[in-house]
C-alpha cells in the first residue's frame, strides 16, 4: 500500500481542543490558578492546542502573539479556519475572507504555527468543482512560515476516492476523525497526519481504556514512520502512497471532554520523547 522513502520518524504532537474550560478548573488546571495562567499551565503537560476561536470570528495579532509567548519552545498550535469560509455555499467565492484571515496574525505564532484545520458541517456535500477551487485559494506559505492544510469533512459524500485524490494532488492532508457521526478516512494525502479523536468517555480516569490507550500509541508511532496503520479505513486504499517521516498531530475532544486532558498526557506516556 506504500511506496518506501529513507528516513525515520516525524515529530508527534498531542493535545486538546481549546483551553478554557470552566469543567477543568480543580481537575486538570490546579485550583486557585489564575484564568490568565491557563494556557501556560496546559501548554507545559501537553504538546499541541487546537485554537478553536479563530472558527467563530477572527482573532488579531495581539491574541496570536499572546498566545505563543505562553508556550514553551517546540509547542505547536493548530489554528482551525472560520467557520464563514466552511459554511459558504460556494467555496470558490471564499478567496477574499481567506486572504483576511491569514492578515489576521498568525504569523505571529512564528514557529509555533501548526497546521491549519478546516471543518465542514454535517450539511456540506462534496462538490469536486467547487471544492478543488477552495483547495486553489489556499496559501503554502505565511511570512516564509510553510503551511500545513487539513480539511474535516463532516457529510459522507466526502468518502470517495475522488476527493482524496484532490486532496493528494494539492498536498492537502485529510483529518483521521475518529467517531460514531463523522466520515472517518485514514488516507495519507498531505505532509501530515491529524487525528482528532472522538469517542472518549469521562467515566474513565483518562477517557479510555488502557488498552485502547496502548492501541491509539501504536498506531501513532506507524503514522509518525510515514506508514498508514493497517486497522483503520480508508477511502482509497490501493493507493500507494510515499513512505517518508511526518509530523503527526493527535487531539482529545469528545462530547463531554472533562479527561481529555488526561487522555492527552496518558497518550504521551506511551510515547517516545523527543
Amino acid at each position: 500500500m506504500a511506496r518506501k522513502q529513507a528516513g525515520s520518524s516525524g515529530r508527534i504532537r498531542v493535545g486538546i481542543g481549546g483551553w478554557s474550560y470552566a469543567p477543568w478548573r480543580g481537575v486538570f488546571y490546579p485550583k486557585g490558578l489564575k484564568q490568565a495562567d491557563e494556557l501556560a499551565y496546559a501548554a507545559s503537560k501537553l504538546a499541541s492546542i487546537e485554537i478553536n476561536a479563530t472558527y467563530y470570528r477572527l482573532q488579531n495579532p495581539k491574541s496570536f502573539r499572546a498566545w505563543g509567548a505562553a508556550a514553551p519552545e517546540g509547542f505547536a498550535f493548530s489554528v482551525k479556519g472560520p467557520r464563514l469560509v466552511t459554511q459558504q455555499k460556494a467555496l470558490a467565492e471564499t478567496g477574499n475572507f481567506i486572504k483576511r484571515f491569514f492578515a489576521s496574525g498568525l504569523a505571529e505564532l512564528g514557529p509555533k504555527l501548526g497546521p491549519v484545520l478546516w471543518q465542514f458541517a454535517p450539511f456540506k456535500k462534496f462538490d469536486r468543482d467547487d471544492f478543488a477551487s477552495f483547495l486553489e485559494h489556499l496559501p503554502r506559505d505565511l511570512d516564509g512560515l510553510n503551511l500545513n492544510h487539513v480539511i474535516e469533512p463532516r457529510h459522507a459524500s466526502f468518502r470517495t476516492p475522488e476527493f482524496v485524490e484532490l486532496l493528494r494532488d494539492n498536498g492537502v492532508s485529510a483529518a483521521y476523525t475518529d467517531a460514531e457521526a463523522w466520515p472517518s478516512m485514514a488516507d495519507i494525502t498531505g505532509d501530515v497526519v491529524y487525528a482528532r479523536l472522538q469517542r472518549g468517555d469521562d467515566t474513565l480516569a483518562a477517557a479510555y481504556k488502557p488498552a485502547e490507550l496502548d492501541i491509539w500509541a501504536d498506531r501513532v508511532k506507524v503514522w509518525a514512520k510515514g506508514e498508514a496503520p493497517e486497522d483503520l479505513p480508508f477511502v482509497d486504499a490501493a493507493h500507494k502512497h510515499v513512505i517518508k517521516p511526518r509530523d503527526v498531530f493527535v487531539y482529545f475532544i469528545h462530547e463531554g471532554k472533562l479527561r481529555a486532558p488526561a487522555a492527552a498526557m496518558a497518550l504521551i506516556e506511551r510515547l517516545p520523547r523527543r
